[in-house]
């Protein structure tokens, strides 16, 4: 037993240094780039002309000479033709981290593509996220709004995992596609954190902490936790949950709520089948279909970094991730 509080120590003064090394490397990085603020620049590329080029490879090993010239006619008169379809599909991509740090690209992927955007085109979200903190997650959600705020058809596709906060985004869509062994759901909420106040109390270290107001801090990391705090905490989980729940029947209100909304997930197959998501389909698929159709382009929203940028970057969001996870958080 004794091995288990000595190794509990270990454990919280690594995690204490690294977090600190996180924040002096994150301080250090943006001081040094500071002076030299730089935005970041939206990438817009021709997903109809990389399919082509593909079928144009191919298609050169396939025919003989003859046969190829008849063909690259034809192709690049369809091509052409594809400009001129008053419909067009835009795409985003949606990584989504603990934080959903993403949605500030999102946010200006989103806002370009409204610059343009009509009512006839549509917005494909490639989106892969399982979940993260309520905060970073709802404004995610709200940026796909505002396409459904402006009449923009939405379409999301989950090829991996759409869960709790990447499940509350995929719900805005007007359509959601799913591939067969994605995983998707987990409507609920989560919050865990490691409490140390024993393991100080046997080393003869004090902890205090000062608040004003009764419930500023319910549960913590290192002081002793009353029954009184955590029934409080356990509150706050619910209100949330009910909160998660009520968005998503506003927005699929087709759904069996109290039969999805457990925390549960599911795998594609079983999703279509509760009404989770409306098709079986990789974005893939979807893509492809597309590119026949209509005048398809990817919007990317970037910003080249320098290497101590990187560095810095790196150092702050391992950091920033870790303490996310030993502090006392509500998660989708």
């Amino acid at each position: 037993m004794a091995f288990l509080y000595e190794y509990g120590l270990f454990l919280a003064q690594v995690a204490t240094l690294v977090v600190a090394l996180a924040v002096i490397i994150a301080l250090v990085t943006g001081a040094a780039v500071k002076s030299r603020p730089r935005k970041g620049q939206l990438e817009v590329t021709d997903l109809n002309q990389s399919f082509y080029q593909h079928q144009e490879l191919l298609q050169q090993h396939l025919l003989d000479k003859k046969a190829f010239k008849k063909w690259q006619k034809t192709a690049h008169k369809a091509y052409d033709a594809l400009t001129e379809q008053p419909k067009r599909l835009f795409v985003l991509e949606f990584n989504g981290s603990l934080d959903a740090r993403e949605a500030e690209a999102l946010r200006e992927e989103v806002s370009a593509v409204l610059a343009v955007a009509t009512p006839e085109d549509e917005v494909l979200l490639k989106l892969e996220s399982g979940g993260g903190v309520v905060h970073g997650y709802g404004l995610a959600a709200s940026q796909l709004d505002r396409l459904k705020q402006q009449k923009i058809t939405l379409t999301v596709a989950v090829d991996k995992v759409a869960a709790s906060g990447g499940y509350m985004m995929a719900c805005v869509a007007d359509k959601i596609l799913a591939a067969p062994f994605a995983i998707v759901g987990s409507i609920g909420v989560i919050a865990q954190l490691p409490n140390f106040n024993k393991l100080l109390k046997k080393h003869d270290v004090d902890f205090e902490q000062f608040t004003a107001g009764e419930f500023k801090r319910t549960v913590t990391l290192f002081g002793e936790n009353t029954d009184k705090g955590r029934q409080k905490f356990q509150q706050e989980l619910e209100e949330t949950h009910q909160l998660f729940k009520t968005f998503v029947a506003e927005h699929r209100p087709q759904l069996a709520l109290e039969q999805v909304a457990t925390g549960e997930h599911w795998f594609g197959y079983q999703a279509k089948a509760l009404g989770l998501v409306d098709v079986l389909s990789t974005s893939d698929d979807y893509l492809q279909a597309a590119c026949k159709e209509r005048q398809v382009l990817a919007v990317k929203f970037s910003q080249r970094k320098r290497l101590a940028e990187k560095l810095g970057s790196a150092s702050a969001s391992f950091g920033a991730d870790l303490w996310q996870k030993l502090q006392q958080k509500r998660w989708f």
